[in-house]
C-alpha cells in the first residue's frame, strides 16, 4: 500500500454545537476509506449526539472526561497515536480553550499532545464568529500551525443565516485528509497572489468595478501559507478577511495593482484579482452633476494594460524561473464554450497555468463554492474540479503549482 492510501490513526473530536449531528456523516466518510477513527467528544457535545452512535460508527468505545480509562492514560496516548486530528463542530467555547492551552477535558488534553496537523471546522452565529476575541482565537491557532477553515454562509439554528455554517462533511474530509500526505514543498518559495477587484474612478465618487469578492485568491493565500511558503497577498478592494501570517498590500485601481505586481521576482504569481478590462480617459477631479437637461455623459474608456501578458514577457525576457498562474471568468456563447474560450486565452496570454471559472449564472462571484477547469500550457494537467469550496480548489491548484516547481 502506497504512503499516500495507508490507513490514518484518526482523531474525531465533536464539540458541543448542533452541527454535531452533520459529523456522524464525515466519520463515515472516515472509515468508509478505511481509516481508524476514535471519537473524543466534550461531554457536552454527548448532549447532541450520544455514545452509541460514536461507538457503533466507529467500532471504538467513547470517552470524554481524563478520569475515564486512567489506567491507559488516554489524554496521553490518543493524541500521540494520532495521525490526523479534527475537531468538527468547532465551537467558540472549544476555539478559545485550544487557543489558549486549557487542558480541562480530555479533548483539549489531546490538542496540547497531539504532535500531528489538526484541522479545525467552525460552527456557531455569525456573531459569535466575527467577534472580535473569537477572530483573535481563530489566528493564534494558525499562526501555530493548526488549520482552522473559514466556515460556510447558510442557515443557522432557528431564522439566522449568515457565516458560521459547518462545512460539508465531504469538503472537510478531502482538506483534512490532504494535510497528511502533503510535504511543506512551498517551503522557502516566496509567492504573489493577487485577489479582489480593481475600481476605476470616473470622479470622487463612482468608478467601474466588478463583482469579485476576493474569497478564492485569500484561500490560494491561506493555503500557501499553511504549505510552507512565504506569502504576499495584493488585494484590490476585497470584501472579505485577509489571512494572517501573509504580508498584504492594498491596492485599488488597475494601475496601483500593476505596479505593486509587475517586476516581482517570486517564485509563483497567481493572478487571480478580476482586473478592469476598460477605465475613464479622463477622471472627474469634481463630481459629475446631472445635467438639467437631462442629457446622459459619454464616458469615453480605454483598455487597461494585460498585466498577465506583462507578467509572462517580462520574466521570458529576464530569462527567469518562475510560475504564473492566470484565472479566466468565461461564460459560454455562440463562439465556443468555457473550456474553448480558456484555451484560447492560456495560447494567447502564454501563462503556465490558466484556472477557468464559469461565471454564468451567479456561479462564482461571492459565493462560497467554486468549479474550475486547471488548465497547464504543457498539457501536463487538465483537472476538472468539481463544484466545492473555494479552499479545496485552492488546494487543487496549489497541487498543480507544486508540480511544475519540482
Amino acid at each position: 500500500m502506497s504512503e499516500s492510501s495507508r490507513p490514518l490513526h484518526i482523531v474525531l473530536g465533536v464539540g458541543a454545537g448542533i452541527a454535531a449531528y452533520k459529523v456522524a456523516s464525515l466519520l463515515r466518510i472516515f472509515t468508509e476509506a478505511g481509516h481508524d477513527v476514535v471519537v473524543v467528544p466534550t461531554p457536552s457535545a454527548l448532549n447532541f449526539v450520544g455514545s452509541a452512535t460514536w461507538e457503533a460508527l466507529s467500532g471504538h468505545p467513547v470517552i470524554s472526561e481524563v478520569w475515564d480509562n486512567v489506567s491507559d492514560v488516554p489524554h496521553v496516548r490518543i493524541g500521540k497515536a494520532a495521525d490526523l486530528v479534527v475537531v468538527a463542530p468547532a465551537t467558540a467555547d472549544l476555539l478559545s480553550r485550544a487557543a489558549n492551552g486549557a487542558a480541562n477535558d480530555l479533548l483539549t488534553n489531546v490538542l496540547l499532545t497531539a504532535t500531528c496537523p489538526i484541522v479545525y471546522a467552525p460552527a456557531m452565529h455569525t456573531e459569535m464568529w466575527l467577534n472580535p476575541a473569537t477572530q483573535a482565537n481563530v489566528a493564534t491557532l494558525r499562526e501555530r500551525g493548526s488549520i482552522v477553515l473559514d466556515p460556510a454562509v447558510g442557515r443557522l439554528t432557528g431564522d439566522d443565516s449568515g457565516p458560521g455554517r459547518m462545512n460539508e462533511p465531504s469538503d472537510i474530509a478531502q482538506v483534512a485528509l490532504a494535510q497528511v500526505h502533503r510535504t511543506n514543498e512551498l517551503a522557502g518559495k516566496h509567492v504573489v497572489i493577487t485577489a479582489g477587484g480593481t475600481r476605476e474612478y470616473l470622479d470622487p465618487v463612482r468608478f467601474l468595478g466588478n463583482r469579485s469578492s476576493g474569497k478564492q485568491g485569500i484561500a490560494l493565500a491561506q493555503v500557501a501559507y499553511e504549505r510552507g511558503a512565504h506569502v504576499t497577498v495584493i488585494a484590490a478592494n476585497v470584501a472579505e478577511q485577509l489571512p494572517s501570517g501573509c504580508t498584504v498590500i492594498r491596492v485599488e485601481t488597475t494601475a496601483e495593482l500593476e505596479a505593486a505586481v509587475v517586476g516581482t521576482t517570486a517564485d509563483v504569481v497567481i493572478m487571480a484579482a478580476a482586473v478592469a478590462d476598460y477605465a475613464p480617459v479622463t477622471i472627474s477631479e469634481t463630481k459629475m452633476k446631472k445635467s438639467d437637461g437631462g442629457q446622459s455623459p459619454v464616458i469615453e474608456l480605454k483598455r487597461t494594460p494585460d498585466i498577465l501578458r506583462e507578467l509572462v514577457t517580462r520574466r521570458d525576457s529576464e530569462g527567469r524561473e518562475q510560475v504564473i498562474v492566470g484565472f479566466a471568468a468565461e461564460t459560454g456563447d455562440s463562439q465556443g464554450t468555457v473550456s474553448d474560450h480558456g484555451r484560447a486565452k492560456l495560447a494567447s496570454k502564454k501563462c503556465d497555468v490558466l484556472v477557468i471559472n464559469d461565471v454564468s449564472g451567479d456561479n462564482v462571484f461571492g459565493q462560497e463554492t467554486n468549479e474550475v477547469l486547471i488548465i497547464a500550457k504543457d498539457s501536463s494537467t487538465e483537472q476538472h474540479v468539481a463544484r466545492a469550496s473555494k479552499r479545496v480548489v485552492a488546494n487543487a491548484v496549489w497541487d498543480t503549482v507544486a508540480k511544475l516547481l519540482q
